[in-house]
């Protein structure tokens, strides 16, 4: 794990932007440091020792320096490779697990990416070629980030190396604005600023002397041919894929803990790291809130007494009113409530270990969100006339207080009613922007100015394209957008910068790709079962887990944060938004801001999410686009501000 950077372009005066760029990627490595350089390219990197502590810094090369790498990440079958590569005759000139991909691209060019098994993000320079090649893995679990500018190509981990590279590109993208007040994420090649773009997971670009960058795809997920076989046996396959994928994600020369929730993801890895691959004394890190509801601590601290891990817990009282601008820092683009909660746990974590095992991935290949049996059921409530459902079952609803907690009968109903006029991709669409802003809401949102902009672009088309093109059934589809685009950019991209944050290298199992092509293949009925989700993720489970872990409800408190700091965000909405800099700059309209202020605050609705989004939209432009310093934006910087909303 590490931050990698580059740039190609004339290196005679680009050094001192190599030196900002690794600045600003510190707190990913912070180990080491290694730059190379010619005429024509610079590579840079900083590192986090986790493999080949003593000779494995980078940038790699070959032994004529013609050929050079840096990656962030881990090959977790390089041992296999690197055996068959010394058969054929290629020398290596460290241990490191990242050499290998010099080796295959000796070997097989780009296609080197097919013989892969891991997480990473890379650029190889190939000097003689005067070739730059990047890749970013599978399922997206590493960051990458490129922009073309007047001073040269440059590719990052993260955007701050390359605004740091070139500050001439802070500049608001207005389409990345609008697809996050839609769906909460960003989704390739968009990132908040205009001028940088997000390679997307699973794909390669290549930049030659004199030509434009050429992007393709290597690998997707097949969601067909459905497995044949009874439920046992399918399920012992499953076990056996979990298995190997966990015993390549414990390939390290340091210590791996792993992180433990108490929730199904993430107790089940524990259990079999512990009773079937025999781990003894994991290390488990846990986070427990004073809120019982939400409070998942008790539930981590019986598995971890199960098990018999080496546990840690801390109890916190979350809050925002200080670290939120620190957590958009670390994020470089709006923040989200799950990001509070790793950024704890991954401090935590990082007192102890460098390398954790998370469970990102679970929901989203085996079937974990209410929304896709809730997508299902409204198959069903469509076949009611819809006069009926418009102009009886609609007026009704009208009459539930719309107000109040995001999981309530009143919310589920309308989300409902809402999906039974639309189908296909604009239905999936539709459910995941519910507590959102949907396209009529952002049309009244925007300037006119800022909506002539935005003319052409479709923020739903993130998710639209993927799930239309999609094989299968409907659960299929919304599987395969859901882990094309919300996995690799929601979850993951959090927990890839908030573990980095505290110099912590996280790794998901689930997230191997062929046990998530293996999991996309199972039958749809081994995920969803009435309203039983993850059905046979909860079988398995019942091997090492007792009932009380695997039949409690699913928690976690990330969205609920609107709610349970009710305090805090009013704090947050009367200090920012009433001076909202979006709006002086001509970006966003001030009457609907304050018209959705003024109905949360009376209760009259719930807009907490949406008011979430433009603070952190609001606070983001302060800071990258504005250059405010956060520490200006912190509460404590501002004398009398909580005082005067107590």
């Amino acid at each position: 794990m590490c931050g990698i950077a580059g740039i190609v372009g004339n290196t005679s005066v680009l050094l001192e932007g190599m030196r900002s760029m690794l600045t600003a990627l510190r707190h990913r490595g912070p180990d080491g440091e290694g730059t190379e350089h010619n005429a024509d390219a610079i590579f840079g990197h900083r590192r986090l020792s986790i493999i080949d502590l003593e000779g494995g810094r980078q940038p790699l090369t070959n032994a004529d320096k013609s050929i050079w790498l840096v990656c962030n990440g881990e090959i977790y079958n390089y041992k296999e490779l690197r055996a068959g590569l010394e058969a054929r005759g290629h020398r290596f000139l460290t241990h490191s697990d990242c050499e290998v991909i010099i080796g295959l691209y000796v070997e097989y060019g780009d296609r080197l990416v097919d013989h892969l098994r891991g997480m990473f993000a890379f650029g190889l320079w190939d000097a003689r070629k005067r070739r730059l090649l990047i890749g970013r893995d599978h399922l997206g679990q590493k960051p990458l980030y490129y922009a073309r500018t007047a001073r040269g190509f440059a590719f990052a981990s993260e955007i701050k190396a390359l605004l740091a590279f070139d500050p001439g590109l802070r500049e608001l993208s207005l389409a990345a604005l609008d697809q996050y007040l839609g769906l909460r994420l960003i989704a390739p090649p968009l990132s908040m600023f205009r001028g940088i773009h997000k390679l997307p997971p699973a794909h390669l670009l290549v930049l030659e002397s004199g030509s434009s960058p050429v992007i393709s795809r290597f690998w997707s997920l097949s969601y067909q041919p459905k497995l044949e076989g009874s439920d046992e046996q399918l399920l012992d396959e499953l076990e056996a894929q979990i298995d190997e994928s966990l015993r390549l994600h414990l390939v390290s020369d340091v210590p791996v803990g792993a992180l433990l929730s108490g929730g199904l993801d993430s107790s089940l890895l524990v259990a079999m790291l512990v009773k079937r691959i025999g781990v003894k004394d994991l290390a488990t890190f846990t986070v427990g809130l004073p809120h019982q509801r939400f409070d998942e601590a008790p539930h981590a601290r019986a598995v971890a007494r199960m098990f018999a891990t080496n546990h840690h817990e801390r109890s916190l009282s979350p809050s925002l009113v200080s670290l939120l601008p620190d957590l958009i820092y670390h994020l470089d683009e709006p923040s989200d409530p799950l990001s509070l909660c790793t950024y704890h746990v991954a401090e935590l974590a990082s007192r102890s270990v460098k390398v954790v095992i998370g469970g990102d991935g679970g929901d989203e290949l085996f079937g974990g969100y209410d929304r896709y049996y809730g997508n299902l059921y409204a198959n069903h409530y469509a076949r009611v006339p819809a006069a009926l459902r418009r102009h009886v079952f609609g007026p009704a609803l009208a009459l539930i207080p719309e107000a109040g907690w995001y999981k309530s009968v009143g919310h589920q109903l309308r989300w409902l009613q809402r999906l039974s006029f639309l189908s296909g991709s604009a239905r999936y669409a539709a459910s995941l922007s519910y507590f959102y802003f949907d396209a009529p809401m952002r049309e009244a949102l925007f300037t006119a100015d800022a909506l002539s902009q935005l003319q052409g672009t479709h923020a739903e088309d993130a998710i639209r394209a993927p799930y239309d093109a999609a094989s299968g059934d409907p659960l299929d589809h919304m599987l395969a957008a859901d882990s094309q685009v919300r996995l690799p950019d929601h979850p993951v991209m959090i927990t890839d910068r908030m573990s980095m944050s505290h110099g912590l290298e996280a790794r998901s199992p689930f997230m191997d790709h062929r046990l998530a092509q293996f999991a996309a293949r199972l039958p749809s009925s081994m995920k969803i079962r009435g309203r039983s989700l993850r059905w046979a993720q909860r079988k398995l489970a019942a091997r090492y887990l007792p009932r009380e872990i695997l039949d409690r409800p699913k928690q976690g408190f990330s969205s609920a944060l609107p709610y349970l700091l009710q305090h805090e965000y009013r704090a947050l909405y009367e200090r920012f938004l009433p001076d909202s800099k979006l709006v002086a700059a001509g970006v966003l309209r001030r009457e609907p801001i304050h018209a959705l202020l003024g109905e949360h605050l009376a209760r009259r609705a719930d807009h907490g999410n949406r008011l979430w989004l433009l603070i952190n939209a609001e606070l983001w432009y302060r800071m990258m686009i504005l250059g405010q310093p956060r520490e200006a934006l912190q509460f404590g910087s501002v004398p009398g501000t909580l005082a005067s909303v107590a």
